[in-house]
């Protein structure tokens, strides 16, 4: 029987590494997906927990015992949620009156631009694609049933996150130490290591983007209100959360401002915002993003856009949330471990290193 090529058998054995690694991670992902509700929230607790525990480590060192800290914590996010929200919300009920004039208004100039511009739009035309656009988002808008649905899966997730929020923050160290005692002995140390790096991600990308999404909103909100933008606040507010998209979000949430620029204030108006909004996302781009998130993503951003992509297609908005800091993790998890060297216990003797001869092999022993 002839031989295999070597060639051919690196490819089987290629070829068959892809399969293993494909099935291994269809069989997470449908895992995964099964308990989806438990597994974001999981996930949002971590992330959470990277950007609150600061203010629980304060209550700590001033006294406060555990539980307390913990709740702090907790009771510091949801005011940090709560204020913004409520601003928001009442600057919008003020301005909605105004809004609807302006909208109208800009819609109605909008539809003369289109119809008497160098566009060859006829009036039919346009009333078929405004015909369109309706019966599209009445087709997206999920049923009554399933939409309350929905919202019973996002309420229950929001207060299970809460409660894993609590605990990590009340009893981390605890937690991990029991679930790395399940790690194989001599891995243990490997696993430790690798596990704080992990950590250490999640905390540089968490706290990092904040930063850059309070930069962004300002810059963004500022540039807004000089303008005279309506509805500058709850547009900044947008923009502040859609930074916590990577690449993606940023392009939504000035599209979205150009766009209420543009049909209520008219199309000097949008294109002051467009140029804003550009200049702060390149200087984001080019100057924030490399200072602060550089070190901490460590990922290509071919990487992090497949990783957005994948992201949203999978777990929708909060999929593209969470898919850049998991791959960052997972990626500063794996290359540690494989870096990490086992400690040498106590009172082992040192390797014994034998000399090699002089003809590069061994010759046999002569009887003297």
């Amino acid at each position: 029987m002839d031989r295999v090529p070597l060639a051919l058998r690196v490819a089987a054995l290629g070829g068959a590494c892809v399969l293993i690694v494909g099935a291994t991670i269809y069989a997470v992902g449908s895992l995964l997906g099964r308990v989806a509700p438990l597994s974001l929230a999981v996930v949002v607790a971590l992330l959470l927990t990277a950007l609150i525990s600061p203010v629980a480590a304060v209550l700590r060192r001033i006294g406060a015992p555990s539980w307390l800290a913990a709740l702090g914590g907790l009771l510091s996010l949801l005011l940090a949620i709560a204020l913004p929200l409520a601003v928001v919300s009442n600057r919008t009920a003020a301005q909605w009156p105004e809004l609807r004039r302006s909208v109208g208004g800009g819609l109605q100039h909008l539809r003369d631009l289109l119809l008497n511009g160098p566009l060859p739009i006829t009036q039919r035309q346009l009333d078929s694609a405004v015909d369109g656009l309706v019966k599209a988002a009445r087709k997206a808008a999920p049923d009554p049933v399933g939409g309350a649905t929905a919202a019973a899966e996002v309420v229950t997730g929001i207060l299970l996150a809460l409660v894993l929020l609590f605990f990590l923050l009340r009893d981390g160290p605890q937690i991990w130490q029991w679930a790395l005692r399940a790690a194989p002995e001599q891995a243990r140390h490997r696993v430790d290591v690798a596990a704080r790096a992990g950590w250490q991600t999640i905390v540089s990308y968490v706290r990092g983007t904040v930063l850059v999404a309070l930069v962004d909103a300002l810059g963004i909100g500022t540039a807004l209100l000089l303008i005279g933008v309506p509805l500058a606040l709850p547009l900044t507010l947008l923009t502040f959360m859609a930074a916590f998209i990577p690449i993606v979000g940023a392009t939504v949430a000035g599209a979205v401002a150009v766009l209420v620029a543009l049909v209520s204030n008219g199309v000097t108006d949008a294109l002051l915002v467009l140029g804003a909004v550009l200049l702060v996302q390149q200087a984001e781009g080019h100057l924030l993003q490399p200072l602060i998130m550089g070190r901490a993503l460590r990922l290509h951003p071919a990487v992090v856009l497949m990783a957005v992509t994948a992201g949203t297609l999978l777990g929708g908005i909060a999929g593209a949330v969470i898919a850049v800091p998991l791959t960052a993790v997972t990626y500063r998890v794996i290359a540690t471990f494989h870096a990490t060297a086992e400690p040498v216990p106590a009172g082992a003797p040192p390797p014994v290193s034998v000399p090699e001869r002089a003809g590069g092999e061994d010759e046999p022993d002569r009887d003297d």
